[in-house]
């Protein structure tokens, strides 16, 4: 893969997602704002092109026979994949998390008032995505499944055109990863202050994971899902 000035960020980590190791290294959302250039978000970040240029060139030129190459699946594999992984994933980890919180905040929340602001934004989060993924998979999902196997005079009611849906998902997305900043900064990057308990750091340990395992499911969504579907439509289309 060549990479230049004029690479995508998002196309980048659809042909290979180690390089999300090196936009996250410096602070790049490659999920929801992935469709910029490098060297837009370098110009953002005031980071020389060459250097994560380089870096991600030698990411790429590493032999790594475990990494998934998920945009050769197939649409429906890939929709498949995302709703029994992330979607369950989202749900089973929103019941075990927010205990952790609501009891963080009640032993530590008089020193730390900012648990108090995380635990809104989480229970905010849980509650908007538990939406998002039941129109994503009442829509999306079922019309890639049924593009993919060429029943194109299927269509989900009123999905009108894929894009629809897709442009509402996107910006969805957008709302929670700005959210999950949020959280981030207040959590001083999940960093547990000193001599914190062991369920604070348990708790900020699983708020770290969940919004690793949710930039990894954006961007299957953003960056390879949601473009299959358009390109789908489009061949039925003509």
């Amino acid at each position: 893969m060549s990479i230049t000035n004029d690479s995508i960020v998002g196309q980048l980590t659809a042909q290979d997602y180690r390089t999300a190791s090196v936009f996250k290294k410096y602070g790049i959302d490659f999920c929801c704002n992935g469709n910029r250039s490098l060297q837009n978000v370098c110009l953002d970040k005031n980071i020389m092109p060459e250097k994560i240029i380089e870096e991600l060139q030698a990411t790429i030129n590493k032999k790594d026979d475990t990494v998934i190459d998920f945009k050769s699946w197939p649409a429906d594999l890939l929709a498949d994949y995302i709703e029994k992984k992330h979607h369950h994933y989202i749900k089973s980890k929103a019941a075990e998390i927010k205990p952790y919180l609501h009891k963080i905040c009640k032993v530590h929340g008089s020193l730390h008032p900012e648990l108090y602001e995380i635990e809104k934004h989480f229970i905010a989060a849980i509650d908007e995505l538990t939406t998002h993924m039941q129109k994503e998979e009442k829509t999306i999902f079922p019309f890639v499944r049924n593009m993919v196997h060429e029943k194109e005079k299927y269509r989900p009611t009123g999905l009108g055109s894929v894009q629809n849906p897709i442009d509402e998902m996107m910006h969805e997305h957008d709302v929670e990863g700005e959210r999950f900043r949020e959280i981030e900064k207040l959590s001083n990057r999940y960093t547990p202050p000193q001599g914190a308990c062991n369920t604070y750091r348990i708790t900020f340990a699983l708020l770290k994971e969940f919004e690793d395992d949710l930039h990894l499911h954006i961007h299957l969504e953003n960056n390879i899902l949601f473009p299959n579907a358009i390109a789908l439509e489009k061949k039925f289309a003509n």
